[in-house]
């Protein structure tokens, strides 16, 4: 899939016109130098053309500009940024005119190679498109643009188009990758993750909390040809509990955005620390997790401190599980960023997660399943009477809903529900993957 980047120095407008591009708030706008220091991406539809949109922080080679401690990361993701482009898009602020960062951005991308244009952009009227001309010195087609006002954006689409190169768009089509978000509270080891997997520095870490703002979407692809397996690695956000969030735009954003890559995933990894975890944090995010009915893996990561300090496998999972029994049927992982243990097999969980989430269950093997266990345990007596199961159907995947035709929903227990589901997980798996179980009445028809 081609790739398109929007570069530029700070608060020249790029998230903005990224957002107006995808038709969506993907990346998080607020009026800040450095608010943006990952590369966001997003598949977007370009004049029905499939191209992968991507928004990189603002370039600055002054400190003085953002006072971001991170200014040399920024600048290195929107270096690699530029690399993988098809076609370049340099965002300027017209009204504010030429400045030596922006000559030393044009500079640098233009020396890299790949085909470039210059959005000039906060022209937000005719009248203002003179301000635009000012950087035709540079050589360049330059496009007068207000992303606010989504003025001039399809005359620069239609020139980004025509500058693509061409792709097979069918198998371009078959080729959707698993989303996969990676969620979990701050500094615990989500970007180390991704970079980890891909083995490239493709995301910033730092020990700094909060270094990760908006939700950074990563192509992963794991083989070659036909057989290749792809996957969207979403990085997100730490989430912090609500008492502990500043009173900034940025971090409700960037809560936001980890909620919404909840939403949108096909498989949720949640990472931990097993020295701290499970705690109350986790517990909320796992809790969200289910909220959304996504697919999970527990990632425990840092496992080489751990075992340091004596923590075993068995200690951590009874701690999880008793902590977060709602969670049960997400496997958990045990794994180090830092030497690469088990690094491999979070990818078999994704994998199995994904599977189960979408695996179809034969009727006649599910009513089997569920006869034995009723004859097994009975349903507790209420008010005299039991539940009774005539039928069970699987009505939908991803998540996996089962619908229970009873006597009366309202003689089952939570307990007894939590039972039958166990039932129905031993025989069939589903590991990672959600069960929900919906009850509705219905008269047992006489023969």
């Amino acid at each position: 899939m081609n790739v398109v980047s929007l570069v530029g120095r700070p608060n020249t407008g790029k998230s903005a016109l990224f957002n107006r591009i995808a038709k969506k708030r993907v990346a998080i706008v607020f009026d800040q130098p450095g608010v943006t220091r990952d590369r966001v991406t997003r598949e977007v539809d370009i004049l029905n053309r499939r191209v992968m949109l991507v928004d990189t922080g603002g370039i600055a080679f002054d400190k003085r500009v953002t006072r971001d401690p991170l200014d040399e990361e920024t600048r290195s993701q929107a270096a690699l940024a530029v690399e993988d482009s098809a076609v370049c898009i340099i965002v300027v602020d017209a009204r504010e005119g030429i400045t030596p960062l922006d000559a030393e951005v044009i500079k640098r991308v233009r020396e890299s190679g790949v085909p470039c244009m210059i959005a000039a952009n906060k022209c937000d009227t005719a009248d203002e498109d003179w301000r635009a001309h000012e950087y035709d010195r540079f050589g360049l087609e330059v496009f007068p643009v207000s992303a606010e006002h989504s003025r001039g954006v399809d005359t620069l689409l239609k020139r980004v188009v025509e500058v693509l190169p061409k792709v097979d768009e069918a198998e371009e089509a078959a080729k959707r990758p698993l989303r996969v978000a990676i969620v979990g509270r701050p500094n615990a080891g989500k970007s180390s993750y991704v970079n980890r997997l891909l083995k490239a520095p493709r995301v910033i870490v730092s020990e700094i909390p909060g270094t990760t703002r908006d939700a950074v979407e990563v192509p992963f692809t794991i083989g070659s040809g036909p057989e290749a397996r792809r996957y969207m690695l979403v990085d997100t956000a730490g989430m912090k509990p609500h008492t502990k969030m500043s009173k900034t735009s940025v971090d409700n954003l960037s809560l936001f955005r980890s909620e919404q890559a909840i939403e949108e995933a096909d498989v949720v990894l949640l990472v931990m620390d097993p020295i701290m975890g499970p705690t109350l944090q986790d517990k909320r995010i796992a809790g969200k997790i289910l909220d959304a009915n996504r697919s999970c893996v527990v990632l425990m990561n840092k496992w080489d401190l751990a075992q340091e300090q004596g923590i075993t496998e068995t200690k951590a999972t009874e701690a999880l599980r008793s902590m977060m029994p709602f969670l049960n049927f997400a496997p958990v992982v045990y794994c180090s960023n830092k030497s690469g243990y088990n690094i491999r097999r979070t990818v078999e969980a994704i994998d199995r997660a994904a599977a189960s989430a979408c695996e179809r269950i034969p009727t006649g093997m599910l009513n089997n399943v569920l006869v034995k266990a009723t004859k097994k345990t009975l349903s507790p007596m209420m008010k005299g009477k039991r539940l009774k199961i005539y039928y069970a159907l699987q009505v939908s995947t991803n998540p996996q809903t089962i619908r229970l035709f009873v006597n009366d929903p309202k003689l089952v227990t939570p307990a007894y529900l939590s039972y039958l589901e166990k039932n129905i997980r031993a025989r069939f798996g589903l590991e990672g993957a959600p069960l929900r179980m919906f009850l509705k009445a219905r008269e047992r028809k006489s023969s």
